[in-house]
């Protein structure tokens, strides 16, 4: 599977065109017109025309284009791939599955789209993204990231999940002297995004809701960076930066990346398995760490 980059995953209503020519212009990684949370019951049907349009007819550049489908359980899904598909399949990269709670949620998309591609003839496979937004789905996420070929990242919701999971909201804000202590999601990303890795998908970390908490939105980014996510989910614009900033690597980090990685090559040229570097020791498990920071710094434009 081709390494694609997902620092920014912006979202967009696909029942507005005017916001969708805004987002396909933007600096996002990866636009999603969204026919699912963000479109009215009455609308979803000719969304699908705005959809179609757009993957046919705007510049993209190098920006991955994708759509948020609704879920498998609704009665929108099945037309939504097809419609979308059949119109304009040939411009586009990624599906986004909302609400999955089983592997069976994703071989459904999956086998719908081998049949598309078939049919239509389609030089390329469509991709899957899949939303951890359920507690059924976080109780098996394991299973889900290493189910399908065709998946290529999982998406952690916390909007959904905190519906699911019985979140009681009034007891997270910061006026409440009882409080949940800490990152309240903290086990959830770590779950989520261990089980991405494992699977050897991309984890991303879900939406901030308050766009003018610049501060809030990358404190949860560098957070889920840490941990290993490589993107987040972005719901307005002036999010975009922020998280094309956090999940590059930094100069310092490319600049130590660059040496172990000379250290490593130059020990194991000489017969060596491992080599030190300024007190670190560098073996073939490390070197992997190092090569990743390297390959993303290329992707990102900053080696």
């Amino acid at each position: 599977m081709a390494v694609r980059l997902r620092r920014s995953e912006l979202s967009v209503p696909a029942s507005n065109p005017a916001m969708v020519q805004k987002a396909v212009a933007s600096a996002a990684d990866l636009v999603f017109l969204d026919l699912e949370d963000a479109v009215a019951p009455a609308l979803k049907e000719s969304s699908r025309a705005n959809v179609v349009a757009a993957l046919n007819g705007l510049d993209w550049n190098r920006k991955l284009r994708a759509v948020r489908v609704n879920a498998a359980e609704t009665r929108w899904a099945h037309d939504d791939v097809i419609e979308v598909v059949e119109g304009a399949g040939a411009k586009l990269d990624i599906i986004i599955l909302p609400k999955v709670k089983a592997p069976r949620d994703v071989w459904f998309f999956d086998t719908l789209l081998s049949q598309l591609e078939a049919k239509l003839g389609l030089r390329h496979r469509i991709g899957l993204e899949a939303l951890i937004e359920e507690t059924a789905a976080l109780a098996r996420v394991e299973e889900i990231a290493g189910c399908c070929p065709r998946l290529e990242a999982i998406i952690l919701g916390f909007g959904d999940l905190s519906a699911s999971q019985g979140v009681r909201s009034g007891l997270t804000e910061a006026s409440e002297p009882n409080r949940y202590p800490g990152d309240m999601w903290h086990f959830a990303r770590g779950r989520m995004i261990v089980a991405a890795r494992a699977a050897g998908i991309d984890a991303i970390d879900g939406p901030f809701a308050n766009f003018r908490d610049p501060g809030g939105y990358r404190r949860d980014a560098v957070w889920a960076a840490t941990l290993g996510a490589v993107g987040k989910w972005a719901i307005h614009p002036s999010q975009i930066e922020i998280a094309n900033d956090v999940f590059a690597p930094t100069p310092n980090e490319i600049e130590v990346a660059r040496r172990m990685c000379e250290a490593y090559y130059a020990a194991e040229k000489g017969g060596a398995g491992a080599a030190g570097a300024g007190g670190i020791l560098i073996d073939a498990a490390t070197a992997r760490i190092y090569e990743a920071v390297l390959e993303r710094a290329k992707l990102t434009g900053r080696a």
